[in-house]
């Protein structure tokens, strides 16, 4: 029992260190700002991940919006749930037709990505707006559909100081990440879809 007794006040003596240095860190964090915020990479979880930030400001009652660059007419999850649900404190704009091997017309690909970047800045800029989402804009950055330089000069010098951007997709430039205030790279280990297993439904979408 002794020895026990002992690893127990040695544990909480390390923890009450821990502790204290860490109150010591956070009592320096003091300021408040919008974010930008860059999910990337192979593996799964970018949009999910994004969502959940949104989901979080709905039960905040805070103004959000959703942006969604490539994805189309596939109905999914999030959608609506918050089409159905929270339309009131969430816009939701799916402005993509698909993945672009899906639409084989890059003229209409181009199209749809600027009116949604043209839809993206009106609601970035909308007076009140707590966050947006911008899903899989990096995807279409990548192609040139829209301009790297145009969306990293907007976020610089447009965006309203306390507004928090996300933007997800794989592939982010290195110049997005740089201006970035918080960047996340989802690394792929494993994914079903190599063993055969199609997208299903409450995992994928």
């Amino acid at each position: 029992m002794t020895d026990d007794t002992d690893d127990i006040a040695r544990h909480n003596a390390k923890m009450a260190k821990k502790k204290q240095a860490r109150d010591r860190i956070m009592a320096t964090k003091t300021e408040k700002k919008g974010l930008v915020i860059v999910h990337t990479g192979k593996g799964k979880g970018k949009s999910s991940a994004a969502f959940g930030m949104i989901f979080r400001c709905i039960a905040h009652d805070l103004p959000c919006a959703v942006v969604q660059f490539i994805k189309g007419g596939l109905s999914t999850g999030e959608r609506d749930l918050i089409t159905g649900h929270f339309a009131d404190r969430c816009q939701f704009h799916t402005m993509g037709e698909g993945f672009t091997w899906e639409t084989q017309d890059k003229e209409r690909d181009i199209a749809a990505a600027q009116a949604a970047w043209t839809k993206a800045k009106e609601l970035i800029t909308t007076e009140g707006m707590h966050m947006v989402l911008l899903d899989e804009i990096n995807i279409a950055l990548r192609y040139g559909y829209i301009d790297t330089a145009e969306v990293i000069d907007f976020l610089e010098n447009n965006k309203p100081e306390m507004t928090h951007v996300v933007l997800t997709g794989r592939n982010a430039s290195d110049e997005l990440i740089e201006i970035a205030d918080l960047a996340t790279e989802m690394t792929l280990l494993k994914h079903p879809f190599r063993s055969g297993i199609k997208a299903q439904i409450g995992v994928e979408f």
